[in-house]
């Protein structure tokens, strides 16, 4: 296939470039490296089947011609700052709302009509079914992201409708691994890399949460790709299991050999929008043969010593 991965510089945009050129596709990785990283794609310079277009998704006209004699988009270029959204509605608005909308617009301009979409499990506000089911009563939406990213959903599934669109939308819970460069994992090790004499932690540490590995989810976006048929096909994407906030400290501590004091900010959750329990039935990717291949506890020990080996990444994002 001939591919767009829209956001390909950035930690699963990158990881899914890499993982479509070893599958033999040809990959074309739009990102305007807001966020998104240089490094990530270094090593495919030269490569015959690999594209760099340094461009916005809010640039209709760049986006057309990059997603011009594609089979397939990959839209996974979004503003994932969920904790600070309230500071800078708009922002949500644009790079996720209007951002996917322009996307579809320039697949229906040259003729493209599969695009898979990375949405988020945060659409579920604080549901009052656990493990909540895609099938979940229309939830209230709690933060600007999950907005959003709804909204994104919305559009697909009128697209589909409207222009003959076939849909693959992904909700994740947070994704940890290689190229991760935001998050509790992050945070932590940067904080405790700074003194790990104390730390500092939003909320209670009772949170409860779940977390996938990166290979882990492209590994079920691949399945349901190849498996599911129908116009649109919404995935829940994490584990069968959830810890505190608390257990990750423990495993990063442990691994780090320290043992700072903890201070803790109060109360159920960290900021506004931060859901106190997530944790998503994810039966239906699984019946399509889907199964993660690490636990929680692994992939943040992978992560943290992901981030050891590279403190480049610390850097960047500083």
């Amino acid at each position: 296939m001939r591919t767009l991965v829209t956001g390909g510089a950035g930690f699963i945009g990158s990881n899914m470039v890499d993982r479509l050129l070893r599958a033999g596709h040809t990959v074309i990785a739009y990102d305007n490296f807001s966020t998104g990283q240089a490094r990530f794609l270094e090593h495919l310079s030269g490569s015959p089947n690999f594209t760099l277009v340094n461009a916005d998704v809010l640039d209709l006209g760049a986006l057309t011609d990059a997603v011009r004699g594609c089979d397939i988009v990959f839209h996974l270029a979004a503003n994932a700052d969920v904790r600070f959204g309230t500071e800078h509605p708009r922002k949500d608005l644009e790079q996720n709302t209007i951002a996917t909308f322009n996307v579809l617009e320039a697949m229906r301009a040259v003729g493209v009509r599969r695009i898979v979409f990375s949405s988020t499990g945060s659409i579920y506000g604080e549901p009052e079914i656990f493990p909540t089911p895609e099938t979940v009563p229309f939830p209230v939406q709690t933060s600007l992201y999950g907005a959003s990213k709804l909204a994104g959903e919305s559009l697909i599934q009128a697209y589909s409708e409207g222009f003959g669109f076939q849909g693959y939308i992904f909700r994740f819970v947070s994704i940890l691994g290689e190229g991760y460069t935001h998050g509790h994992v992050f945070d932590f090790y940067k904080s405790l890399r700074a003194n790990p004499s104390e730390l500092r932690v939003l909320g209670d540490g009772h949170q409860r949460k779940s977390y996938l590995y990166v290979q882990d989810c492209i590994d079920a976006i691949f399945l349901a790709l190849e498996r599911a048929q129908g116009k649109v096909n919404i995935f829940n994407l994490g584990t069968d299991e959830y810890c505190e906030v608390n257990d990750s400290i423990g495993w990063i501590t442990t691994h780090l050999g320290v043992t700072p004091k903890l201070n803790y900010t109060g109360g159920d959750r960290g900021w506004i929008g931060d859901s106190p329990f997530i944790f998503l039935d994810c039966s239906k990717i699984r019946a399509l043969g889907w199964r993660p291949g690490l636990s929680i506890r692994e992939g943040i020990i992978l992560t943290l010593k992901y981030l050891q080996a590279n403190p480049w990444v610390l850097e960047a994002r500083a």
